[in-house]
């Protein structure tokens, strides 16, 4: 800890000890990060990553939209990316670059405002692009590999590299990109289209949304990925799982794939009935569903 210490004395950016992370996840839950860095810029990341030299395990957390963090929170570095990795500009008149931080949604508004298609929908997306790009997240037939070019990315050392879409082996709600890389900035490829027809999509995709998935509670989305030729929810359904709860940790009534905290969950609640609806349908249908949602931190007991 002394040598953080040390750095904190050196850097603009903010280093905090044991700061409870529930605040940044959208379930509203998860226990301390033992260290939590808001870096100023890329060059105090850099520093920072430098210094610690792979002494502690690290994770970025974006939005918190897609993470449930358990109840012994992390025993290593949260990274929280702040105003100078939410940067978005034009590079040409058919070329964003857009940074980590930059909101989903954010950047589809950007792509409107500029006449540029493709990204619509990325309305209807909760997260931040650093994750975007990892998880190749997608809906209504799109992802983040059609419209991606390339990316901006930092190793647990703090050396950046540039990396083409071309190299990177994309899949459903996944990549092969390495899992120590820290992703800084991306850039996105659009085609001029029609403002209006371009707002009409956004439209169409927000109102479906609407109509079939929750809002406004504590949720993190779709917790399994899609089985080819099936759908996660109609699985968790026909296996009887509807209304399924564990404490205050709830399937949604609204959508089966989409799993509650309806005040007083705990994670262990969330991840306990995440593995019993996953054995349900893994019993009724022989399908082992394969989590969308990602699963961080320590268990309580082990922490302890």
């Amino acid at each position: 800890m002394q040598e953080i210490e040390n750095i904190k004395k050196k850097i603009s950016g903010k280093i905090s000890f044991n700061e409870n992370l529930s605040k940044l996840s959208w379930f509203n839950l998860g226990g301390p990060a033992k260290i939590l860095f808001r870096p100023k810029d890329l060059k105090e990341l850099s520093f920072f990553l430098k210094k610690m030299n792979g002494l502690y395990k690290i994770k970025v957390l974006g939005a918190g939209s897609n993470t449930l963090i358990r109840d012994g929170g992390f025993n290593g570095i949260i990274i929280k990316f702040g105003k100078s990795f939410s940067h978005i500009s034009l590079r040409d008149e058919n070329t964003i670059i857009a940074g980590a931080a930059v909101m989903d949604k954010n950047l589809s508004s950007f792509a409107l405002q500029n006449s540029l298609s493709g990204f619509e929908f990325l309305s209807c997306i909760p997260g931040t692009i650093g994750g975007a790009v990892k998880m190749n997240s997608g809906c209504y037939e799109n992802d983040i590999s059609k419209i991606l070019i390339s990316l901006q990315a930092m190793d647990h050392y703090g050396n950046i590299r540039i990396i083409q879409s071309s190299d990177i082996k994309f899949h459903y709600r996944g990549s092969n990109l390495d899992n120590n890389l820290i992703f800084i900035s991306a850039s996105f490829r659009g085609k001029k289209g029609d403002v209006l027809s371009i707002q009409q999509k956004i439209n169409n995709f927000v109102e479906e949304k609407k109509k079939t998935q929750p809002s406004q509670i504590k949720t993190c989305g779709s917790t399994f990925k899609n089985p080819k030729n099936d759908r996660a929810w109609k699985l968790i359904k026909d296996s009887d799982c509807a209304g399924m709860k564990i404490g205050d940790a709830q399937i949604s009534e609204k959508h089966c794939n989409f799993f509650v905290n309806n005040g007083r969950a705990k994670s262990k609640d969330l991840e306990k009935l995440i593995s019993d609806v996953r054995d349900k349908v893994k019993r009724k249908t022989g399908i082992n569903l394969e989590l969308e949602l990602q699963i961080i931190g320590d268990d309580l007991w082990k922490s302890l």
